[in-house]
C-alpha cells in the first residue's frame, strides 16, 4: 500500500507491534504495556478490564492470570478475546480480535519466576473475582500461603498465560481535525496470508 509508511511501514504486524510498544515505553509514564482486555460471558455481555500484557511473541500476544477469574471462564468458554493498548502520549493504539490458548507449561513457569515473591505469593492467595470479606482475610490468607510454601513456591495449576493469535489488528494514529490514520490488517484463519486496508477515520 503506498501510503503505508513511516510509523505505519512494515510487513509483519508483530514487529509493528513490538515497535509501537517500545517507543511506547520510552513514552508513558506508567504501564505502557497495560490493555483493556474484552471478553463476553454465556449470555453475550461483554466485559472489559486492564491486564498487561506480558510478550509479544512471532504470532502472538501473551498475559497471564488466574484461570478460576472471571475473564478466564469466559475465555475459555468462547475460544476468543479482543484488546486494545491505547497511548495517550504517543496519540495512537492497536486493537486485536482474535483466537485464544492457554500458555501453562514452561514459559509460563519461567514467567511466574520471574514475578517477586510477594507477586507469586499472592497469586495461590488470591480467589480471583470471588467475593472477598475483607482486605485484613485477604492479607490472612496471604500469611498461611507464606508459611505453607515458602520462598521459592511453585507456579499455581489455577495460575498461567493465554496466548492471542490474532485474526485482526488495526493500527491507529491520531490525525489533525480527527482525520485520523487507520490500517486493518485482516485474515479468515492464522494460516492465511494478511490483507492490509486503510480505514476511513
Amino acid at each position: 500500500m503506498s501510503d503505508r509508511n513511516g510509523i505505519f511501514a512494515g510487513d509483519d504486524p508483530f514487529v509493528l507491534s513490538r515497535k509501537w510498544l517500545d517507543a511506547a515505553i520510552d513514552a508513558e509514564v506508567n504501564d505502557a504495556n497495560a490493555m483493556a482486555l474484552s471478553t463476553v460471558d454465556s449470555g453475550g455481555l461483554p466485559n472489559v478490564r486492564i491486564v498487561l500484557l506480558k510478550d509479544i511473541e512471532p504470532s502472538a500476544f501473551v498475559f497471564y492470570t488466574n484461570y478460576q477469574s472471571k475473564k478466564a471462564e469466559e475465555i475459555e468458554q468462547a475460544g476468543k478475546a479482543a484488546f486494545v493498548l491505547h497511548w495517550k502520549s504517543l496519540r495512537r493504539q492497536i486493537r486485536v480480535r482474535g483466537l485464544v490458548s492457554k500458555e501453562d507449561g514452561k514459559i509460563a513457569d519461567a514467567y511466574y519466576q520471574s514475578r517477586s515473591l510477594k507477586s507469586r505469593l499472592g497469586a495461590w492467595a488470591s480467589r480471583q473475582s470471588q467475593p472477598l470479606a475483607s482486605r485484613e482475610a485477604l492479607m490472612a490468607d496471604v500469611a498461611k500461603v507464606t508459611l505453607q510454601k515458602g520462598s521459592n513456591p511453585d507456579r499455581p495449576p489455577f495460575w498461567g498465560g493465554f496466548r492471542i493469535v490474532p485474526l485482526e489488528i488495526e493500527f491507529w494514529s491520531d490525525g489533525a481535525f480527527r482525520l485520523h490514520d487507520r490500517f486493518r490488517w485482516s485474515r479468515q484463519t492464522v494460516q492465511d496470508s494478511w490483507k492490509i486496508v486503510r480505514l476511513n477515520p
